[in-house]
């Protein structure tokens, strides 16, 4: 498979070198995790000299003997050598029982600079603050943002580049299959693995069928406004006897398994939180074609999913805006920085435009607002609101 340079992830993991954390690369499943791993190994062997790489990959059966703490912790501990950098890298981590016990040894020590990988629910901040007594820095890392498909198809034409980004997603273990059944063959897969494996074996989950349907139904309304209880409530309709409580755990399951993102509502005017009503978004809009068909498309909604990622990618925490009686599709805020975003498929119909900037021209702070859409145009300015096509806006 054809690798390029996620420079942005790199650059994060080079910059904690000799902090004393340990250092957790999380994401859903085949989101680049262990690449990302296996480029800083390359980088420290280049630009350290003497360094000592303590590599384990649980993936690969040679390290099977490893599964257990007490082994993990001797191996490691007997491949220390004194007066060099000491580097340990380990792949899927949760696959060694009871590893919190080898990682806080080792790092209560002060003799390694810990790196390790995990799949999913296993290696949650919460989990982690919990298992891990010393300090953890997590670095997050999604499936391929457009920029990074342009860069590895090597995409000259954004416009078009983004209509198959639209349909290909940013699974890029798909890239290698020609055919677009078995790209999202290969998505789906993945998507199934993610529930059936990872989210059952961590949670103990027996009715599957009720986590593929909510699942499903949250796939169907990426962008919808929803809660546990309307959820329950649309399921029980069906003459189903189904908790909100239940459906709101299997929520949260799935979003500990990065596979949706949930956003909160932010009031604008009040400047507070929300609590009611929240929206979920895909970590990649792939799953959404691969499981559920690329018929009856909603174009609006996937664009309002593709943004909703790639502001989490670019470290903004993301909200959806309410002022008065209007919704803003995203608040994006990064320290001192704020955003107001509308995203829209097609603007050129002048209601449509209307409906879409009226928000917007509603809010009377002076931070930026934003509208994104398929414009297939330069940038434009209107009544001080920025207009950008999602391709040029995505790149930049």
């Amino acid at each position: 498979m054809k690798l390029i340079e996620r420079n942005d992830y790199l650059n994060k993991v080079i910059n904690a070198i000799g902090t004393p954390d340990v250092k957790v690369i999380t994401g859903v499943r085949r989101s680049g995790k262990s690449k990302l791993l296996e480029a800083f190994k390359h980088y420290v062997t280049a630009n350290i000299p003497n360094a000592n790489i303590i590599h384990i990959n649980f993936n690969l059966p040679e390290y099977d003997d490893l599964t257990e703490y007490r082994p993990l912790y001797d191996h490691i501990n007997a491949a220390y050598k004194e007066g060099v950098e000491n580097f340990v890298l380990i792949d899927e981590i949760q696959m060694c029982n009871n590893f919190e016990k080898a990682i806080n040894g080792l790092h209560a020590s002060e003799k390694f600079d810990i790196y390790i990988t995990g799949s999913n629910a296993f290696l949650l901040s919460s989990d982690l603050a919990t298992l891990l007594t010393g300090r953890t820095f997590e670095i997050k890392v999604y499936p391929f943002s457009f920029a990074e498909y342009v860069k590895y198809f090597g995409y000259t034409d954004l416009y078009n580049a983004f209509d198959k980004y639209i349909s290909e997603g940013g699974m890029a273990g798909s890239y290698v299959y020609k055919a677009q059944e078995a790209k999202y063959d290969y998505i789906a897969e993945v998507f199934n693995t993610l529930i059936i494996r990872d989210i059952r074996q961590k949670y103990k989950i027996r009715n599957t069928a009720l986590m593929d349907r909510l699942s499903d139904f949250l796939m169907d309304n990426i962008s919808n406004l929803t809660s546990a209880r309307t959820i329950a409530d649309t399921f029980n309709s069906n003459k189903d006897k189904i908790n909100h409580k239940t459906i709101g755990s299997y929520m949260q399951y799935l979003c500990n398994a990065f596979a949706f993102y949930k956003i909160r509502r932010y009031d604008i005017k009040g400047k507070k939180y929300l609590s009611t009503t929240e929206k979920y978004y895909l970590s990649d809009h792939s799953f959404r074609y691969a499981k559920l068909g690329t018929k009856n498309l909603d174009y609006g909604r996937v664009l309002e999913n593709i943004v909703a990622i790639e502001l989490l990618r670019r470290g903004y925490e993301v909200y959806v805006g309410v002022l008065y009686k209007k919704e803003v599709d995203f608040v994006a805020i990064k320290r001192d920085e704020k955003l107001y975003i509308q995203v829209s498929d097609n603007i050129t119909d002048d209601k449509t435009f209307q409906r879409e900037v009226a928000p917007l021209l509603s809010i009377q702070d002076a931070y930026p607002k934003i509208l994104i859409a398929r414009t297939r145009h330069d940038e434009y300015q209107y009544e001080g609101i920025r207009i950008f096509d999602i391709a040029n806006w995505l790149a930049t």
